[in-house]
């Protein structure tokens, strides 16, 4: 079995959808990815500021499965890391499958406790026309599969940088399983 990586790490210090690459990140207890514009204890997306400032910010860092970007490529869409607004870009773990309150160890001290998935928005048909279709799918029984990713909290703060080995904890059963956060 192949071992769980960070592929790519990605931030950006304004509201843009896409984030920019770079070597590391730095992760800061409770608030996030250091630098980037959804850094805080309460809620940065605009959406959800609009809602209610003051609600916590369960969405401090976004994950994204490398092999999801293999699957658009098969639809048509050609994306790399970063571009639909990860800060982390992961290989070799199942992100949407993790329970809800799994622990994400990155690094040598970095973790990240999984809150819920990204619900993906119209902003990913801006940047291609029919994305936010190619990251929804149906089970068998016809329930909406969110595949745009996890989002998270930082638990403890440090260095995350491209080839970190992930190593997951799973949260005490009966498991959670993720919804939209």
């Amino acid at each position: 079995m192949n071992k769980a990586i960070v592929i790519s790490v990605s931030k950006s210090s304004s509201h843009t959808f896409s984030k920019y690459n770079y070597e590391k990140i730095y992760l800061l207890k409770g608030l996030g990815v250091k630098g980037d514009a959804h850094m805080g204890i309460t809620v940065k997306h605009r959406s959800r500021v609009s809602k209610d400032p003051n609600q916590p910010n369960l969405r401090q860092v976004h994950l994204i499965h490398s092999e999801l970007f293999n699957e658009l490529k098969e639809k048509g869409f050609d994306i790399n890391a970063g571009e639909i607004g990860e800060n982390i870009t992961t290989k070799g773990i199942e992100l949407l499958k993790l329970p809800k309150d799994s622990i994400l160890n990155i690094g040598d001290t970095a973790k990240i406790k999984i809150t819920g998935l990204r619900n993906p928005c119209k902003q990913l048909d801006a940047l291609k026309q029919g994305l936010m279709k190619a990251v929804l799918d149906r089970d068998e029984n016809g329930n909406l599969i969110r595949k745009a990713g996890i989002m998270g909290i930082v638990l403890e703060g440090g260095e995350v940088k491209i080839g970190d080995e992930i190593i997951v904890e799973l949260p005490q059963k009966p498991y959670i399983k993720l919804d939209r956060v």
